[in-house]
């Protein structure tokens, strides 16, 4: 089926506005609503353009929907679960309907943080000191307090807490299993919040996240007000040259394509950079952080839309 080239940028504009284009959103997990309004704001701006594009929402029969729909190719703003751990993807391969984004086993990997966090470290790549647990165990930990539980495999920091007393831990550990059956557990940096949006390769400015709580939470990104965001982030030439070199060190060892985003924290006493994780289907919301940074590049909503979709191409991870 010619599983080769980069996507339909050979093809032009003109050839992808004949094609049928489905906009994945939804879903099952506990990023619904924020995959409905990613998705929602995606769909506006390629009718806007020219393009056929449908909704598609993947609560359901989604390869019957895809069949039905007649879809030519997917544009993948399903966050979670089935959208971001290799999935869909997976299906839509099979079907031989090119998608944007990561493939089948980057999108895995970087779903899965524990897995991510030992791939990144073994390469040296600097993230946080962690330990893995599974399935409802609660060993002590081996790290110092303050530290970071978190569920491996979930988004927009659900099922998080920050640890900094004995008695907050086997709770902290019962809230992250809710959500996955692997946890991982991580020293907290102290530090500066910070992320890297790339595109195809293209390191965007780094932005700097001006959080009110300790962390970066769930209600603070998408309450409006919740958070501040400083673009491009006030840094050092030097020290803004290797954040973006760890950044697309960390989007090309995990095998990244299309549109994906690094966070990082940025440790006040060392100025060392450690990754978090990468989110390979960043949130799209016009008020997102990853068509923020675009912005500042001059990149408006709909043209990095367009960019991300000329970009899909049979995936062949």
């Amino acid at each position: 089926m010619g599983l080769e080239g980069k996507g339909f940028k050979k093809k032009g504009k003109r050839a992808l506005r004949k094609k049928r284009i489905g906009v994945l959103m939804g879903g099952f997990s506990s990023e619904r609503e924020i995959s409905l309004r990613s998705g929602e704001s995606v769909l506006r701006s390629l009718l806007g353009l020219g393009y056929k594009a449908a909704p598609i929402d993947c609560a359901g029969d989604m390869a019957g929907r895809l069949m039905k729909e007649r879809i030519d190719a997917a544009f993948i703003a399903l966050h979670g679960h089935y959208g971001e751990n290799g999935a869909v993807q997976g299906l839509l391969e099979m079907m031989g309907i090119p998608y944007t984004g990561s493939g089948v086993l980057s999108s895995a990997l970087a779903m899965d943080k524990a897995a991510s966090k030992a791939f990144l470290s073994y390469h040296g790549v600097p993230t946080p000191e962690f330990m893995v647990l599974k399935n409802n165990e609660m060993p002590r930990p081996t790290l110092p307090m303050p530290f970071i539980v978190k569920p491996s495999s979930q988004g927009s920091t659900i099922g998080v807490s920050i640890v900094d007393k004995k008695d907050r831990y086997h709770a902290a550990l019962r809230k992250a299993y809710r959500y996955d059956t692997k946890v991982l557990v991580e020293r907290f940096v102290e530090g500066r919040e910070l992320t890297v949006a790339i595109l195809d390769g293209r390191v965007f400015p780094v932005l700097e996240i001006i959080a009110k709580g300790a962390i970066f939470n769930f209600r603070a990104k998408y309450t409006k007000g919740g958070y501040g965001v400083r673009v491009p982030a006030e840094l050092k030439k030097g020290l803004e040259s290797r954040i973006k070199s760890v950044a697309l060190s960390t989007y090309n060892l995990i095998g990244c394509s299309g549109a994906a985003r690094v966070d990082m924290i940025l440790e006040d006493k060392t100025e060392e950079p450690y990754v978090l994780e990468i989110n390979t289907v960043p949130g799209m919301t016009e008020g997102s952080l990853f068509p923020r940074a675009a912005a500042s590049e001059g990149i408006g909503y709909p043209a990095l839309v367009e960019l991300m979709l000329l970009g899909a191409g049979l995936k062949t991870h």
